[in-house]
């Protein structure tokens, strides 16, 4: 692929991503970021309930879940750099349209496209760093990208809200869209086009989709379930401590400032998660995460003052910052040489049911029982998911011998002259 050195240049070091994957990512989380606040906003300002600017807000996860398989299909056709431009030029483009719309009804149709297009962009990104980056750097390598992503995250919003407030809301959304289409212009500079193609001759899609998940099954249904319970604990803590917080009496003012000191803690955790990731094994931040964050829910309900809660509040963010970038590792690691962008396609599809189901999930329990069981059964369900990472999820840091996924590591690829020249997508264990 385009970062993988020929014999005779430096190895490879994570400041060779700073133009190709962390600053596009930067620039497109200030995109994100900007506009999160302002859909609601939008939607209402055209004349939809609370209830239908929310239904609009959601419309970008389902459009998430949509697009994940496709996305993956799109890599396996054209390769990474197309895609990833692909998907954040697609983003600006909605977004002019988004700030145009003058119907709630074309809005959330936008917003699925938007949410489209941050699949393409993703996907294409993990697929990129699975190829370049050795398997003994992707823990620092992806969990940078989601300390990147948070620091977008945390802009953006202040960028969109003075914007709104300045020059009205549909200016956030084209502040979405020079940013994103700056993030396209420097991919399309920076990142070299490789081998990024697979050949699918003789093979429908359909035929290439089934034929991954079944091939990979014992790794969607292990690694898989793990990955679901993570994700629908992340997305129960955010529902949990504010609702928690407001049941035990804390007003608006406090319950924000735990909250806020949590995903502090949960920020500075990023790095040092990767190092672990990189250093003992993925399964070494992984199951820690899950312990994590299930013992912060389990202990939750038992909570009744200000100084209880935002101990445990501090206990899920350590578990959620523990856990930084583990999916996307996972996914790198596991991803096979052959039909890459259907594994990756499917990988993400797994971790974005868990987390866009996990709020759904949450409010059902809590209809049929109440907010400090639902808390606990999400606890359980984490326990379960540690068990399972911890006994049927192999580890998947290998150093200095084929990772699980059967392909060698690309830096050693570029060195051995057995697999120098070999198009991606072959597979390196057999011959021609």
């Amino acid at each position: 692929m385009s970062d993988t050195q020929p014999q005779g240049q430096p190895p490879f070091t994570l400041a060779s991503l700073t133009f190709s994957v962390y600053v596009p990512t930067l620039l497109f989380s200030i995109g994100q970021g900007a506009v999160l606040p302002i859909v609601p906003l939008y939607a209402l300002e055209l004349g939809a309930s609370a209830a239908v600017a929310g239904f609009v807000v959601g419309m970008r996860g389902v459009g998430l879940m949509l697009f994940d398989v496709p996305s993956g299909v799109a890599v396996c056709r054209f390769g990474d750099k197309g895609v990833m431009v692909l998907g954040t030029a697609m983003v600006a483009v909605v977004a002019i349209g988004a700030s145009l719309s003058a119907s709630v009804v074309v809005l959330a149709v936008l917003m699925l496209v938007m949410g489209g297009g941050w699949a393409f962009w993703q996907l294409a990104r993990l697929a990129y760093v699975s190829e370049v980056v050795p398997p003994e750097q992707r823990g620092r390598a992806l969990s940078l990208v989601g300390g990147v992503h948070r620091l977008g995250l945390f802009l953006g919003p202040i960028l969109g809200g003075f914007l709104g407030k300045s020059y009205g809301l549909g200016s956030a959304f084209y502040a979405q869209a020079a940013v994103g289409l700056a993030a396209s212009a420097l991919m399309f500079i920076v990142v070299r086009q490789g081998s990024g193609a697979e050949d699918p001759a003789g093979h429908g899609i359909g035929g290439r989709l089934a034929e991954t998940v079944i091939k990979h099954r014992s790794v969607f249904l292990t690694a898989g379930t793990a990955v679901i319970a993570l994700q629908v604990l992340r997305q129960g803590r955010q529902v949990f401590l504010p609702l928690w917080g407001h049941a035990i009496g804390l007003d608006i003012a406090q319950i924000g400032l735990v909250f806020g000191l949590s995903s502090f803690v949960d920020a500075g955790l990023f790095y040092p998660s990767g190092c672990v990731m990189d250093r003992w094994g993925r399964k070494w931040a992984s199951v820690p995460s899950l312990l994590t964050l299930a013992l912060g829910l389990l202990i939750l309900p038992a909570t009744s003052e200000v100084y209880g809660y935002a101990l445990v509040a501090m206990v899920t963010g350590i578990g959620n910052g523990f856990g930084a970038g583990i999916v996307q590792v996972l996914g790198a690691d596991f991803t096979p040489a052959a039909k890459r962008g259907e594994f990756l396609g499917v990988w993400r599809l797994i971790g974005d049911v868990g987390n866009a189901g996990g709020p759904f999930v949450v409010s059902i329990v809590v209809g049929v029982a109440s907010l400090g069981l639902a808390s606990v059964c999400t606890g359980a369900l984490g326990l379960a998911g540690a068990l399972i990472m911890w006994l049927l999820v192999p580890e998947t840091l290998v150093r200095g011998r084929t990772p699980p996924s059967g392909r060698p590591s690309p830096h050693r690829a570029a060195h051995d002259p057995q697999h120098r020249g070999r198009p991606r997508g072959s597979d390196p264990g057999h011959s021609t």
